[in-house]
């Protein structure tokens, strides 16, 4: 197993829960962090310093990104007009990788960026193999059935929740981006906010 993906499991039992809300997650069944003290139900309060670097890290592991990748998104996200902690949602939930994963079209967001990296994924009927690629409104993305049917016949089973900014069609595995995503559409648990503050400081 990766050491990426035992870190998440790792994480979601710190936090107590599952991020990206997986039955198979360890935190189902020991939703406490790791270690002898763990299970005793005492949490040490965090500082303010601490629960900016928590929200942080939440962010980063949801989406599975290095430090740079979320550090070089909140600076593009503070220009311009219009709230940071909107425009940093925006800017990561329209990387292929997250809306190839938000659409159903693959079961994890490890999984989405293994699939474009290995040219499985098409933006407009052309191949992008970046999963930094940042969608605009009216892009469509879809899977290539007949490179990876076994690919294919998974995201045609998937009983994913779709968020109300795409549109997925199933039978032929594409996936189109209605309009930008609201705050309260963000899929887990996070302060935005304070995510914003902790780069601000």
């Amino acid at each position: 197993m990766p050491t990426q993906v035992r870190a998440k499991h790792k994480f979601c039992r710190r936090i107590g829960y599952c991020l990206w809300g997986s039955p198979k997650c360890p935190s189902v069944k020991r939703p406490y962090p790791a270690g002898p003290h763990g299970k005793s139900g005492r949490k040490k309060k965090l500082s303010t310093y601490g629960e900016l670097l928590m929200e942080k890290q939440k962010l980063q592991v949801y989406y599975g990104l290095s430090e740079m990748q979320i550090r070089l998104a909140f600076q593009k996200s503070k220009k311009g007009k219009g709230m940071t902690n909107e425009k940093l949602f925006h800017n990561l939930e329209f990387r292929l990788d997250a809306t190839v994963y938000r659409s159903g079209l693959a079961p994890s967001i490890f999984a989405a960026r293994q699939y474009v990296t290995h040219c499985h994924v098409y933006v407009d009927g052309k191949k992008v193999n970046r999963p930094s690629y940042r969608l605009k409104t009216g892009q469509v993305v879809s899977l290539n059935a007949e490179k990876s049917p076994s690919i294919a016949e998974a995201a045609k089973n998937s009983n994913s929740v779709i968020p109300g900014y795409l549109e997925v069609d199933r039978e032929h595995l594409k996936a189109t981006v209605l309009r930008e995503p609201t705050i309260e559409e963000m899929p887990v648990q996070i302060e935005m906010m304070k995510v914003v503050e902790f780069y601000a400081r």
